[in-house]
């Protein structure tokens, strides 16, 4: 007989468990563009906007904050994999 626990192999996972981890995924998803939607949108677009479209300056800081926020997201998730893979 052969488990996982006893080095068999993964884990069988079941049809309700990778509903509730794509769940997950989507909610984390969600999360994470709301939060870059809140805080791009506080540092590149005042209160008291006049016109209804973006001009250059907003369009280009938007660009940025997009950028710089996957560009750290990236990085701490790099980092949280490799302490990851220290600890076994």
């Amino acid at each position: 007989m052969s488990s996982f626990l006893f080095g068999g192999g993964k884990p069988k996972v079941s049809s309700e468990e990778k509903i509730a981890m794509a769940e997950f995924e989507v909610d984390t998803i969600q999360a994470m563009y709301h939060m870059l939607m809140n805080s791009c949108k506080k540092k590149c677009i005042p209160n008291d906007y006049q016109q209804p479209d973006l001009n250059k300056g907003e369009s280009v800081c938007l660009d940025r904050c997009v950028s710089k926020f996957f560009e750290v997201t990236r990085a701490v998730s790099d980092k949280m994999q490799q302490q990851q893979q220290a600890l076994g």
